[in-house]
């Protein structure tokens, strides 16, 4: 078996009066993340239809790296930032490449 890097989508809803806020806290997780041991894309993107939709586009070179971003002081001070800015709890989906 290879070892694969592990793809994560992550789909976070903003309310719709907290767009601009929410874009804000999300941006403090783009620089101290592209400097993980372990990071190899760490990308936001913001839905051009719907402003209130927005996902981050990650590849990450093993299990231990993302477990250790997830840990991190700043995803978890971001974390806790989110109530009352999204709709619902953020959609994390892990993947594996496949072609």
């Amino acid at each position: 078996m290879t070892n694969q890097t592990i793809h994560i989508v992550a789909r976070i809803i903003a309310l719709p009066n907290k767009v601009e806020e929410l874009k804000g806290v999300l941006l403090e997780l783009i620089e101290p993340t592209r400097q993980e041991a372990g990071a190899i894309k760490y990308e936001l993107l913001q839905n051009q239809y719907d402003p209130t939709d927005f996902t981050f586009v990650e590849e990450w070179a093993s299990s231990e790296a993302l477990n250790s971003h997830l840990d991190s002081p700043h995803f978890q001070a971001v974390a806790a930032k989110l109530e009352g800015l999204v709709t619902a709890a953020p959609d994390i989906r892990r993947y594996h490449f496949v072609a």
